[in-house]
């Protein structure tokens, strides 16, 4: 029902509140299993791929390599955020959604089964990379789906929050994909984790089906899409054809969202990712050692997630957004020194500290990002500048930490260039154009 061009107080209150806790179950769980399939990657490669598909005489180039079929994930994101962007806008959130779970769980499987390079040869490789791609683009495709679904259904004061909710499935995803390889790592030699173990946590994918049939028979899309619908048919206007097209017509919006989101896409993989192949390859600490200061300090990134979400609902998100890029940036010239030392106290200091930055920027991220559009391109429009974001600063920056490291044998360069990308971020996000909750939700 609609009043002059206003949601009425009924439909605003009632139609979001019904069936919150089935979504959020439903957007958490399904986030959870996505990027434990896309983040198992990462571990994968700092650990085994460069040997398996990447067979060098050089170590540096092996993993280069490696680390070069990681961040086509991120090359595919921007990609299937479009596709799916197109999709979700025209006919809803969930069914883009689905597909995108369906089309991880597939490629994730299909890596568990692959052969090596020493059994089909260069085709291992090649194959690995299009089975990358695929994540990506899930990936791409999935965040817009699982975050609109969730903050598309809260309360205009718990937008922030309803956001970062789904973040937690990053969380669970990174921690149970750390202790599946833990725990393989600890139950199999050497020799056999590397013959076979390593697939084990890929195969586990099949977990997502269950998921997906929950969200199709249980889950209704969002009442702002259905609103976003009716209004439309009532102004008696067709759909554009794309709302891809519409958001790149004025791309300004998009690469603002991507330069603001920058630092904390950095941030997480060099901790996640570089630090793991840093510590083990270079400072020699044991792969179960550093395996267990990423886990944990994953806990540091859902505790700064969720909080600074909730204070972003209060205090508004930009200041807050800023703050953890500035400190993000900042914390990089110890986060370093203090993994160098060896002790397990200060090495969980450090990338604890470093998770509370990234969770900073996580918490209100979500729904910054989406209130910088209205909702008839808003799963164009957030995903495809989340996604760009990935590819430019996560995507590579184990590798460029790894290249920088190499270069010139000191840390401090890649302290610099974390500290770059929040100097980037804190520009962007001044000029970042965003609506307030309740404006959003209405528009």
């Amino acid at each position: 029902m609609r009043v002059q061009g206003r949601i009425s107080p009924a439909v605003e209150s009632a139609a979001p509140a019904k069936g919150r806790g089935r979504v959020l179950f439903a957007t958490i769980a399904a986030q959870s299993i996505e990027y434990y399939d896309f983040l198992i990657y990462g571990t994968a490669a700092s650990l085994i791929f460069s040997a398996h598909f990447f067979p060098a005489a050089n170590p540096v180039a092996g993993i280069l390599a490696s680390f070069a079929t990681f961040a086509v994930g991120f090359a595919g994101r921007p990609l299937g955020a479009a596709v799916f962007g197109h999709f979700g806008d025209k006919f809803g959130r969930k069914p883009a959604l689905l597909v995108a779970m369906m089309l991880m769980a597939v490629s994730s499987m299909l890596i568990g089964l692959l052969p090596t390079y020493a059994t089909i040869g260069v085709v291992a490789p090649v194959l690995l990379v299009v089975l990358r791609l695929a994540q990506g683009i899930s990936v791409g495709g999935h965040f817009g789906g699982a975050t609109l679904m969730s903050l598309e259904n809260a309360p205009p004061n718990r937008r922030g929050l309803f956001g970062a909710l789904p973040q937690l499935g990053v969380v669970v995803g990174m921690v149970g994909g750390t202790l599946i390889f833990l725990l393989i790592s600890n139950i199999t030699t050497p020799e056999q984790f590397a013959a076979w173990g390593w697939r084990i946590p890929f195969l586990l994918s099949f977990v997502m089906f269950p998921v997906a049939y929950f969200v199709h028979r249980y889950i209704e899309d969002t009442p702002e899409f259905r609103r976003a619908d009716d209004k439309l048919a009532e102004s008696k206007r067709s759909k554009p054809r794309s709302s891809v097209v519409q958001v790149l017509r004025n791309p300004k919006q998009v690469l603002l969202v991507a330069f603001t989101f920058i630092p904390a896409t950095i941030s997480f993989y060099v901790i996640v990712t570089g630090l793991l192949h840093y510590a083990t390859s270079d400072l020699g600490i044991s792969r179960n050692t550093m395996l267990s200061v990423v886990m944990l300090s994953m806990v540091a990134f859902a505790v700064g997630t969720i909080g600074f979400a909730l204070l972003s609902d209060i205090v508004g998100r930009r200041a807050v957004y800023a703050g953890g890029a500035l400190f993000a940036g900042a914390w990089g010239f110890a986060l370093f020194p203090l993994v160098e030392t060896g002790s397990f106290p200060l090495m969980l200091l450090a990338a604890c500290v470093g998770q509370l930055a990234v969770g900073a920027m996580f918490g209100p991220g979500t729904a910054l990002f989406a209130e910088a559009f209205p909702p008839s391109v808003r799963y164009s429009g957030a995903s495809i500048g989340n996604q760009l974001a990935n590819i430019l600063g996560a995507g590579f920056a184990p590798f460029i930490m790894v290249s920088l490291l190499a270069a010139t044998h000191t840390s401090v360069s890649v302290s610099l260039y974390m500290l770059a990308g929040s100097l980037v971020s804190l520009v962007a996000i001044s000029m970042l154009r965003v609506s307030t909750g309740k404006a959003a939700a209405a528009s």
